[in-house]
């Protein structure tokens, strides 16, 4: 089956090894409240240097901390590789999973962004807006490859 939009299966592995290391880093750093700001500090463009309503400087070079980027980086670019690689045999019924876990996935997710927009206020309610970065992507991921697990258990049990 020809697919348009999908990434050669060989592009999965690189996607998690992407994704793992910086999904456990950043779930390490959020859990046990570790502060990153002065790792990796190098000069970097900044469209401002603080807040964008607050700035006083636009288009500026400013020295950052840099780690926190890399590893929201890896989280998407990984998770784009892993959730639209093909797999070793795609078919329209993969298609057809891959879909409805897409859909699925994003139910879920704009469900918890209303649920949580109710009942998360304050600085609070940002880390539910940084976490949305790749959840879609992690919820999209479990789904797809928990439906693929549970057909290939089914063609398995057949046969």
């Amino acid at each position: 089956m020809k697919t348009k939009f999908l990434f050669p299966n060989r592009f999965k592995w690189l996607g998690w090894l992407l994704f793992i290391p910086a999904f456990l880093f950043s779930i390490s750093i959020s859990l046990f409240d570790i502060n990153i700001d002065q790792v990796w500090r190098i000069k970097v463009f900044a469209f401002s240097d603080t807040f964008i309503l607050n700035s006083k400087r636009y288009f500026t070079w400013i020295e950052n901390g840099v780690l926190d980027e890399v590893l929201l980086f890896c989280l998407v670019i990984g998770g784009i590789l892993i959730g639209f690689s093909k797999l070793k045999m795609e078919d329209e019924f993969t298609n057809k999973i891959r879909y409805e876990s897409l859909v699925w996935a994003t139910y879920l997710n704009y469900g918890l962004i209303l649920f949580f927009t109710i009942f998360i206020y304050g600085l609070s309610y940002l880390n539910v807006l940084i976490y949305n970065t790749f959840t879609l992507l992690f919820f999209f991921i479990l789904r797809f490859h928990y439906m693929i697990y549970k057909l290939n258990k089914t063609t398995n049990d057949d046969e």
